[in-house]
């Protein structure tokens, strides 16, 4: 078929399928003998004005009404046509159509015409080439893929054409004069019989009714078609019957079929890093959409986390040991497989299951060989009694296999299902296993290197953390594994500056002792974000950056086959004004217990995970009631493989709605309710209970940005501390507030480009918690650097001075500039 003829036919089933046509009959001699009310809006002639009288005064240009009466002079030559046309409107402008012709046999011998004009409008582009004026036969196929028939008022078969008994299955002999349930007698032709009579009484069209095509018993195999009904009009504008345009629609449904699967399979399977479950998960998926049957056996040494085997050698090589891990059936009870979950799996080596480990390629078997005399009988009876009870007649087994090694292989069998497997569905089955393939390889990784990770994990995990002044904290990490303690959470508390403290909880996802390793370098990087004092969405920019160039590191020569992948949630709380800042980079959302137990889950931007770079992320600012209660946790508390995510939220918030806990039993008592049993992934779980500084514990002032404040200010800072009995800090306090007022003064100018000197102020505060925080905001967003002075400079000492006298001192940037602080350590509480 010629690009044009491929363009007419696809444009026919375009017409049929997404557009409603006008319909119209035509005698041998071309007169319009039945007309639609399709056609009436297409054309704005009514049946009263058209039928009777001949198709040629519907054309416009006189090549279309020679084409047409030389296509009913040679019509013993043709059956079906397709072509463009104009025809006249009733308001005598021109309408490009495309015109779709078919033959009907009848009972009478004489053939009539159907004719299907859809607006050329309408339909999709059209090749360059296709125009009014290309001559008829060049751009034709010999018969276009619709079926037509036409019944009277009874539902009888007056006219057929002979493409819909190679569609539908009944043939001609048996279908003229007949109803369509005298002649597929069934439920289904009942159904279609109640559309056909609401067509022709009400006159509105049916369009797109798919149906299973009537085929004989033996077949094995069905057809879809879709069919759209018109009611035809005689010249009085009566009903003169119906007519029922159909098409073929078999392929382009069960290519949706398959990419919905595909689709299905990236939500579905490798949800776990648990091999039997990634096993379970593709055979579930694979029954009913692709089989009735499925099994998934996997190599013994894939579950205990070593190496996979290569293909097997010559046929005398001992078959390794065989678990069947996935199992899923149309019949409850699955009573096909004579193994059960988790049993070993017999493999004949002469089988062709030993041929797929041989080999590495698929076995294909549309019409399964039962006869007496194969391997079955010889080598396994058990299977060949099972194959023959449930009448399994198509098969398929699929390696599963990865970096080159055999993982194991899934097998798919139909029984109820008529139709032998196609060569499509082998490729549907391969693309399931190679999806599986790598969600098992990364599980058998992960289970290798488990026992590896506990002491590096415990070396990188916090010993005592302290929320200071601004929280209480209680932590619980459970790993998935008691015995070995492994696992890819982390959690941190890292006190910031003015009493802050930083909250954190990630999940690294990956190769084991791999994954660990890498969250040592997110945490440590982590610490130094978080000592650079950058707000929530800025530190997960800089820590995803961070995981990118860890991959990056790893294969320089391919960066984004990463095999890490992280999740995190970092929050900064300020006792001062009780606001909590939080960003989240695909993990799940934090709660907030307030102090009478009432528990809600902010609304925070989900973010992508860290190392992809897809979107920006987000910081929310939001306060916090003295007493509130955050809560910090990986998806390992709430998730269940019988539950979806929500579900388990609703269980964490029943968990962790006790307000009258202590932190420490609360947090015991979260993880104890919620933790899976067994458990399928670690959990950890952070609590803090947040405190507020009262107002007696702060002291904020604001001067102009003038030398003469200075003195002012050492002044205000004197007496503050004089208040809080803190006299033996006097001196140094002084020294540092002057050192950062020079500082700020000189050098804090506003950063803007325009005169902004009426806004530049200076801003001091003193912070007193369990240390003593001196604050000096101004408006410039340059960091301050310690300078090396010669003997002889009479400047630059003045941040050396206040690395002398305090016990740590730093910058951050605030949304109108930057502040420097300066800790002094306070003496000991008696």
């Amino acid at each position: 078929m010629g690009s044009s003829a491929g363009t007419a036919v696809a444009e026919a089933q375009t017409a049929i399928e997404t557009v409603c046509p006008a319909i119209f009959l035509l005698d041998a001699q071309g007169t319009v003998v039945g007309w639609s009310e399709a056609a009436q809006r297409l054309v704005g002639y009514s049946a009263a004005e058209v039928v009777g009288r001949s198709v040629g005064v519907l054309l416009a240009a006189a090549d279309d009404r020679a084409k047409a009466a030389q296509a009913v002079h040679e019509s013993t030559l043709r059956s079906c046509w397709s072509d463009l046309a104009q025809v006249r409107h009733r308001d005598g402008r021109s309408i490009d159509v495309r015109l779709c012709v078919s033959s009907l046999s009848g009972q009478d011998g004489r053939d009539w015409w159907v004719v299907c004009a859809t607006d050329k409008a309408l339909l999709p582009a059209w090749q360059a080439e296709a125009t009014v004026a290309e001559p008829l036969l060049a751009t034709l196929p010999s018969c276009l893929p619709i079926g037509v028939v036409v019944r009277d008022t009874h539902l009888r078969c007056i006219r057929v054409n002979d493409t819909q008994g190679s569609k539908d299955g009944i043939p001609l002999s048996k279908r003229l004069g007949r109803r369509l349930t005298e002649a597929a007698p069934g439920t289904e032709a009942e159904t279609l019989e109640a559309v056909m009579r609401q067509v022709l009484e009400s006159g509105d069209p049916a369009i797109n009714v798919d149906y299973q095509a009537f085929l004989p018993a033996n077949v094995r195999s069905s057809r879809i078609l879709t069919a759209s009904y018109f009611r035809l009009d005689d010249a009085q504008g009566r009903a003169l019957g119906v007519c029922v345009v159909s098409v073929d629609v078999t392929d382009s449904r069960r290519a949706r079929e398959r990419l919905a699967i595909l689709g299905e399979a990236s939500r579905h399977i490798g949800t776990t890093l648990d091999v039997m479950q990634t096993a379970q998960e593709l055979a579930a998926l694979a029954v009913p959409f692709l089989a009735d049957y499925a099994t998934v056996d996997l190599a013994e040494s894939v579950q205990h986390g070593e190496e996979p085997m290569a293909h097997l050698g010559p046929q005398h090589e001992r078959i390794p040991v065989f678990r069947r891990a996935g199992l899923a059936s149309i019949h409850p009870g699955t009573p096909e497989s004579p193994f059960a979950r988790g049993e070993p799996v017999f493999v004949p080596p002469t089988s062709p299951f030993a041929g797929v480990l041989r080999s590495g390629k698929s076995h294909f078997e549309p019409m399964l060989d039962t006869s007496p005399g194969t391997w079955l009988d010889h080598h396994d009876p058990a299977r060949a009694e099972k194959i023959r009870e449930h009448a399994m007649h198509s098969l398929m087994v699929v390696p599963i296999h990865a970096r080159g090694a055999v993982l194991g292989m899934a097998v798919f069998v139909r029984m109820e299902d008529p139709r032998p497997f196609e060569e499509d569905d082998l490729l549907l089955a391969e693309e399931l296993a190679g999806w599986a393939a790598l969600a098992l390889d990364n599980a058998r990784q992960y289970v290798r290197e488990r026992s590896a990770v506990l002491a590096l994990q415990r070396l990188l995990y916090p010993h005592r953390p302290t929320g200071g002044s601004a929280a209480d904290v209680a932590w619980r990490y459970l790993p998935a594994d008691s015995h070995h303690g492994i696992g890819g959470d982390w959690f941190d508390v890292i006190p910031l500056s003015g009493a802050r403290v930083a909250l954190v909880v990630g999940d690294v996802v990956g190769h084991g002792i791999n994954a660990a390793a890498k969250m040592g370098q997110l945490r440590t990087a982590m610490h130094t974000l978080a000592d650079m004092d950058m707000p929530p969405d800025e530190v997960l920019s800089r820590l995803d950056e961070q995981v990118f160039r860890l991959t990056e590191a790893e294969d320089p020569r391919h960066p984004a086959t990463t095999t890490m992948a992280a999740t995190c949630l970092y929050a900064v709380y300020d006792p001062v004004t009780r606001t909590c800042t939080m960003a989240r980079a695909g993990h799940p959302p934090p709660a907030v217990i307030d102090p009478y137990g009432h528990v809600t889950f902010p609304d925070l931007p989900a973010g992508a995970p860290l190392g992809l770079g897809l979107v920006p992320f987000e910081s929310v600012t939001f306060e916090l009631a003295e007493g509130s209660v955050l809560a910090l946790y990986t998806d390992g508390l709430i998730e269940a493989r019988d539950q979806d995510i929500s579900a388990g939220m609703n269980r964490l918030r029943a968990a962790l709605a006790r307000p009258d806990l202590t932190l420490d039993d609360l947090c015991s008592s979260t993880v104890d309710t919620l933790r899976a049993k067994p458990p399928s992934d670690d959990v950890t779980l952070l609590l803090a209970r947040t405190r507020s500084l009262n107002a007696d514990q702060v002291a904020s002032w604001q001067f102009p940005s003038d030398p003469a404040v200075v003195s002012r200010a050492r002044t205000l800072a004197a007496r503050q501390l004089t208040q809080w009995g803190l006299e033996h800090l006097v001196e140094s306090t002084e020294l540092i507030v002057s050192e950062l007022f020079t500082n700020a003064i000189i050098h804090g100018k506003c950063d803007c480009d325009g005169d902004c000197s009426s806004d530049r102020t200076i801003g001091l505060r003193l912070i007193r918690h369990e240390t003593l925080t001196c604050e000096v905001s101004d408006a410039s967003h340059s960091h301050p650097l310690v300078g090396h002075p010669s003997c002889t400079d009479e400047h630059g000492r003045g941040l050396f001075l206040i690395t002398q006298l305090s016990r740590r001192w730093g910058s951050r940037h605030i949304p109108d500039g930057k502040i420097i602080w300066a800790d002094q350590q306070l003496p000991a509480r008696r």
